[in-house]
């Protein structure tokens, strides 16, 4: 492959509209800081920048998109070896810290040599260009080396969080029709070695096209090995396939839409979707969008750049801000196995003062937590002035939750870049610029460079100042998911049918304007709460009920009331989970006072947790269900499944106290 000299893409300022060919001009920019292969004659590698044939809504397909059709690359050599041969190997890729406190640093020519050893040993397994590979490991290096590998060869990744259930990853085993499972013994979670390879086994013993299970050994003792079950003939350890691979890989360049990987959204009811995100426009813009909100606005600084993503391998924005983004661009990162509180609360602090961490990205469950551990502030004795910049992203943040985590980790001054994307998106939408002097807390700003949306009515009218309406993306960026894996259909239904005449991609999520033109997220359109012909929303619910000093966590779902439409029922978590008598006259107080009374939740329940993606947003869709007894569906892909047997026996007992009517029955 050649490589393609890097160029500033044109300058479109955040939120501003731009023409066509501007935006198509700006994209062009941007991809040609990758390495493309060179294609003799022609004065760039690819020769269409974008084609896009509208959705066809008789035949129920969404519509076809490519970016830098006839361009060829080889994405892990965009994010490894051109760092290498640039002469910078002996940068730090990697800080790796183990939930134990075992610590691993990898350099950028490390991971070359531990990524062409992987490949090669896939290579030896039979698994080559667009054969899919399940990866269900959890935060460790090896997760890093085997997506990187697999991208390298031109075959399909699909991460699974290491803590799902043995159901959760046999459906994307047999989904995605994987050849290859990579998986661990076992894992550290909460100070103990869970068992994971029992999960692994459970998942590929029905009908699917598994032909071989890769192990990472993490938690068993050498001389304790053989205890561990392997398969024989399917089985292989990590340590003899790719711990005696060769070191040497050539990477071959691939087309521009050679899928990449396939990200399954989660969700309460039906099938997780498939989503399917292609090589050259993901990596454009999630290797631009990293650079534009995390580095260093100076370049001759950006060596001193430390960047933490805080989420876990297998979602959206580890993929985008954690894999792809800040290697691409030879970025120095911190991953970290454990959870935040293990063996202490402070265990994240500790992390950033180690690695003198200067951009921490987080979700804002994460920092509502934090809020609860810590409601005196961070403690003095940690050292937090390498931070230069925050970030939260999952759903919109809380605006006491944005204030907490700008005044305690970013000191009163960071900018926070409150993003908004989706796993659909492959990479953010909205966002304040890292630039901006004024922040408005809990707001998304306008849409980045390059992609733009509207707030529009159900006719696809734009919505006034201060009215909820549907956010669209009406000129996506070139990492938009080109399909859902195997159901084309189902794609265009949950993203393109309501809006096919005008071809606008809908998102899903409520939003409004401000005065000023900026953009709110308001959650999920399904889950806004119709109050005697009032539409409220949940995120603004919550925010209120978050900002009262005894709540740490709240999710906010609307039940069907006779006289109103709906009822609204809060479920909150306290910082002192003995202080429940009195508790829902005071939070009803609170809101009513802060939003007004129309907005006070009926019913107020204290529960030791609230059920929450991977991406830490709230499945309020699965409180409705739980507060009703309704049929439940599918809950394996939630980060935290136990706590619905926890939030059951509060409603039982609740239930018993209260009398309810015959009718309502919990599972």
């Amino acid at each position: 492959m050649g490589i393609s000299t890097a160029t500033a893409p044109a300058v479109i300022p955040a939120g501003a509209p731009a023409t066509e060919a501007e935006r198509l001009a700006f994209w062009e920019a941007a991809a040609l800081r990758l390495d493309w292969e060179e294609v003799p004659g022609q004065d760039r590698p690819w020769h269409t920048t974008h084609r896009r044939v509208p959705a066809d809504a008789a035949a129920g397909l969404g519509p076809e998109i490519t970016w830098f059709e006839g361009g060829r690359l080889n994405v892990a050599a965009n994010c490894v070896d051109r760092h290498v041969a640039a002469g910078r190997g002996d940068k730090v890729a990697l800080h790796f810290e183990g939930e134990p406190g075992d610590r691993r640093t990898i350099t950028y020519a490390d991971l070359q040599r531990e990524v062409s050893k992987a490949a090669n040993a896939l290579l030896d397994l039979g698994i080559t260009k667009g054969d899919r590979v399940v990866i269900y490991l959890p935060v460790i290096p090896e997760t890093v080396i085997i997506t990187l590998a697999v991208a390298r060869i031109g075959a399909i990744h699909s991460l699974v969080f290491g803590g799902f259930s043995a159901e959760a990853l046999r459906f994307r085993v047999e989904d995605t029709g994987a050849k290859l499972l990579v998986t661990t013994d076992g894992q550290f979670r909460r100070g103990t070695a869970v068992p994971v390879k029992d999960n692994a086994d459970a998942a590929v013993s029905g009908d699917n096209a598994i032909e071989h299970v890769l192990v990472v050994n993490r938690t068993t003792a050498p001389e304790l090995l053989h205890t561990v079950p392997m398969a024989a003939g399917r089985d292989v350890w990590w340590h003899d396939a790719v711990g005696q691979a060769s070191d040497v890989h050539h990477a071959e360049a691939f087309d521009a839409e050679t899928p990449l990987f396939i990200m399954y959204t989660s969700g309460t009811t039906g099938k997780p979707k498939g989503l399917v995100h292609t090589s050259g426009g993901y990596l454009t813009q999630a290797s631009w969008s990293f650079e534009h909100l995390f580095s260093n606005p100076d370049p001759a600084l950006r060596d001193r750049d430390v960047h933490w993503c805080t989420a876990d391998l297998a979602w959206v924005t580890a993929h985008t801000y954690e894999l792809y983004g800040p290697l691409s661009n030879g970025a120095t990162q911190v991953i970290f196995e454990g959870t935040p509180n293990t063996p202490h609360p402070g265990r994240h602090f500790e992390i950033i003062e180690r690695y003198g961490v200067t951009q921490y990205y987080t979700a804002p469950t994460l920092v509502r937590s934090l809020m609860g551990w810590f409601p005196d502030g961070v403690p003095a004795g940690y050292d937090l002035s390498s931070i230069r910049l925050l970030g939260t992203v999952g759903e919109a943040v809380n605006p006491e939750a944005w204030r907490w985590l700008r005044d305690n980790v970013g000191a009163g001054t960071a900018p926070v870049v409150d993003t908004w994307w989706q796993s659909e998106t492959g990479a953010t939408i909205l966002s304040p610029a890292p630039t901006d002097t004024a922040f408005k807390p809990g707001c998304a700003a306008r849409p980045l460079p390059g992609v733009s949306t509207r707030i529009v009515d159900d006719a696809g009218n734009t919505v006034p100042p201060g009215v909820q309406g549907f956010i669209v993306v009406d000129a996506p960026g070139p990492a938009i998911a080109r399909t859902v894996w195997g159901n084309p259909r189902r794609y265009f239904d949950s993203y393109w049918r309501q809006y096919a005449d005008q071809g606008w991609f809908l998102a899903g999520d409520g939003a409004k304007y401000d005065d000023d033109g900026d953009i709110w997220i308001l959650g999920r359109v399904d889950d806004t709460l119709n109050v005697s012909g009032h539409l409220l929303s949940t995120i603004e619910i919550e925010s209120a009920l978050v900002a009262h000093p005894d709540v740490v966590e709240a999710g906010v779902c609307p039940v069907p009331d006779p006289k109103t439409g709906h009822a609204i029922v809060a479920f909150v978590t306290l910082k002192d989970s003995s202080a429940v008598a009195g508790i829902q006259g005071a939070l009803q107080a609170h809101v009513a006072k802060a939003i007004g009374p129309i907005a006070k939740p009926r019913d107020v329940v204290v529960v030791p947790d609230v059920p929450k993606t991977r991406s830490g947003k709230i499945m309020r869709r699965l409180l409705t269900q739980l507060f009703e007894g309704t049929p439940l569906g599918d809950t394996t892909s939630l980060q935290n499944e136990p706590c619905i047997a926890g939030i059951q026996s509060v409603l039982r007992e609740r239930n018993d106290t209260t009398a309810p009517p015959a009718s309502k029955e919990l599972p």
